[in-house]
């Protein structure tokens, strides 16, 4: 009897030790709780508060130190306190407030799951990659041997130091034949390139472009930009007025563009999700959100936080998105592969 006993009790830990004996031991011992749905109240305010936050974004004012933009600027981060509040629930053991954080959880996947999933392809006519190359790149010849071995038909660079252009010229003459730098932008390409000329964005400078390029199966108009940097200050919040009006002549221009297939490249200083952007992403499609792998985060290059780079197309399909190996800028290059 007592081998018995012995075998049974050691049959039993083993059952014990099992995943779904140890669930059905917290189920019980919870169950077993009469504070497990008075517990964590303050949990389950903080959950329904997230969720409002996401699903009335657009709702945040802009008056005051333009905190809608800012807010939207990082809003998929926002899936952040989520995870946070869901680990707080199970450690206080409340079933209220782990009810109650389904909600932003659902509404963060209604905004953002999309994006996780690879839908990328392997078609495509032409390859474009867009760049932020840092006006203080320490290894600009460097930094331009790394984007011209990722093979893309079509390069633009942002943020060209007017002393470092001819180092960028001789880089990537081998690769691109044809090329065009307008004030701080340039685009180079392996197929002709006509009509190239900048675009006003109202800053009394030149920071965007506009070019045919002639490719095989067909003329695309490509725009190269970089609008203004934005800043977050104590005394003024998100500083963005300039990039915001600059947005606006960008939009302008491209919706006034006669050719049909439309890319473009750049870094806007802002995400999809900013509203003051809505000049551009209310006409044209990001090819991250429909033919890419993840968030896409192009900056910073050290930990990225945003994106903030982008590449959008109207009246082409986006087959592929990605981003590539950081250089020795502060941005990552971003590239994507499109069907005319």
């Amino acid at each position: 009897m007592a081998r018995v006993d012995v075998a049974e009790t050691g049959n039993g830990g083993a059952q014990a030790g099992r995943p779904e004996s140890r669930f059905r031991a917290v189920v019980d011992r919870w169950r077993g709780d009469p504070g497990v749905w008075r517990r964590g109240r303050l949990l389950a305010v903080c959950a329904v508060l997230t969720a409002l936050l996401m699903i009335f974004h657009a709702q945040v004012p802009n008056r005051i130190g333009n905190l809608g933009s800012l807010f939207e600027t990082f809003l998929p981060w926002l899936g952040v306190p989520v995870v946070l509040i869901a680990l707080a629930a199970l450690w206080r053991r409340s079933a209220t407030a782990l009810v109650a954080v389904v909600l932003p959880a659902v509404v963060w996947a209604n905004l953002f799951a999309g994006l996780m999933t690879d839908k990328s392809g392997t078609d495509g006519d032409l390859t474009v990659l867009t760049h932020n190359v840092n006006a203080d790149n320490p290894d600009p010849r460097g930094t331009a041997r790394e984007v011209a071995g990722a093979g893309a038909d079509v390069l633009a660079l942002e943020e060209l130091k007017p002393g470092m252009v001819p180092v960028y010229e001789e880089a990537l003459a081998a690769e691109y034949p044809h090329h065009s730098v307008q004030g701080t932008v340039g685009l180079w390409s392996k197929y002709p390139i006509r009509g190239a000329g900048p675009v006003d964005l109202r800053l009394g400078w030149t920071r965007a472009m506009r070019a045919t390029v002639a490719a095989p199966a067909g003329d695309v108009a490509v725009y190269v930009a970089h609008l203004p940097s934005v800043r977050v200050k104590l005394n003024a919040g998100f500083t963005a007025s300039q990039r915001d009006r600059s947005a606006d002549a960008l939009g302008e221009a491209i919706a006034g563009e006669r050719l049909g297939r439309v890319v473009l490249l750049g870094d806007l200083n802002g995400t999809m999700n900013d509203r003051s952007l809505k000049a551009v992403t209310s006409q044209m499609r990001s090819t991250q959100g429909a033919a890419g792998d993840g968030m896409g985060f192009s900056w910073p290059a050290g930990f990225p936080l945003a994106r903030i780079d982008q590449i959008m197309v109207k009246g082409v399909e986006p087959t592929a998105s990605w981003t590539l190996a950081q250089t020795s800028s502060d941005h990552l290059p971003l590239a994507a592969r499109i069907r005319l």
